[in-house]
């Protein structure tokens, strides 16, 4: 397992490098430039923007800097405002990773319960009803739903108070950010346990005497939480870092709001911090994916 274990975390680094190499690359290819502005700025004053924040140096070596610079955990500044990307980061990530961890743990939660109770109700009334709305919340786009949530309890009911930051309210966010990620571990998981149900072992189980819950939640359940887990490993890293639009909609000042005004500012620094951080918890995410297959079932074997 130790030598699995090496291979996977070198692998996660070799695919960090390569993320940053193609993230820095394309955002120096993409026509114009950080200081282009509908303003037009003085020759003088651009070529001194350059030399400030050595975007006059050839291209290899402005790699080199910044990557020495991501290696000692030194983002850069904007090239909007002056501020340390990393201070940045600091200050709106953690309020984006409590509404994503939230939000997962809402999925995750009611979508393994509903998931467990259509199959266990397969064909029935309860069964139909999780069906609909499984797929009803998959095609619905979490911006839509989010949009629908701010306008009938927010301004139509006035149930819910506007996002403050200096009170956040997280039951609309992590709704809009829930409902998609839900209905699709609901269907999973359905999938998932009426496979398991059909097998061997839970026909040994009952012909054994074992009672039908400690079947369904020692037997059943624990083993078709593999595909549960696939899923969810990436789907963790993409709620927290890919919940922008949301963000934006609810006024919510995490990562993903600045990420989107970072691309409107054509800020070169803050998109390439910003994409390669949110990268770095994509593939981590995965590789403890990856981990967690063994503590599920234990007959999976590392190689």
């Amino acid at each position: 397992m130790t030598r699995y274990v090496v291979k996977r975390v070198l692998l996660a680094v070799v695919t960090i490098l390569i993320i940053c190499a193609i993230t820095f690359f394309t955002m120096h290819a993409v026509p114009g430039g950080p200081f282009n502005s509908e303003k037009a700025l003085d020759p003088l004053t651009v070529k001194a923007l350059e030399e400030r924040y050595g975007l006059d140096q050839p291209l290899y070596i402005q790699f080199f800097n910044w990557m020495k610079g991501i290696v000692n955990g030194d983002f850069g500044v904007s090239l909007k405002n002056g501020r340390e990307i990393s201070a940045i980061i600091g200050e709106s990530f953690p309020i984006s990773a409590r509404l994503g961890l939230m939000a997962m743990a809402v999925a995750m939660s009611f979508g393994i319960v509903f998931g467990s109770v259509a199959a266990l109700m397969r064909n029935k009334l309860p069964d139909r009803i999780i069906v609909f709305f499984s797929t009803l919340f998959t095609a619905v786009p979490s911006f839509v739903l989010a949009t629908l949530l701010l306008l009938v309890f927010c301004i139509k009911l006035q149930w819910i108070p506007v996002w403050d930051a200096n009170n956040p309210n997280y039951i609309l966010p992590v709704i809009a950010l829930a409902a998609y990620p839900m209905a699709y571990i609901t269907r999973l998981s359905k999938t998932s346990m009426l496979d398991a149900l059909g097998q061997d072992y839970i026909r040994t189980a009952k012909s054994k005497g074992v009672s039908r819950v400690k079947v369904i939640f020692k037997h059943a359940l624990r083993n078709s939480m593999i595909p549960v887990i696939t899923y969810a490993g990436p789907q963790i890293a993409y709620i927290i870092t890919g919940s922008m639009v949301v963000e934006t909609i609810f006024t919510v000042g995490g990562i993903g709001s600045k990420f989107i005004t970072a691309i409107n500012d054509r800020d070169y620094t803050m998109i390439m911090a910003t994409t390669v951080f949110l990268a770095t918890i994509m593939v981590i995410a995965n590789l403890i994916c990856d981990l967690l297959y063994k503590a599920v079932d234990p007959r999976i074997k590392f190689d």
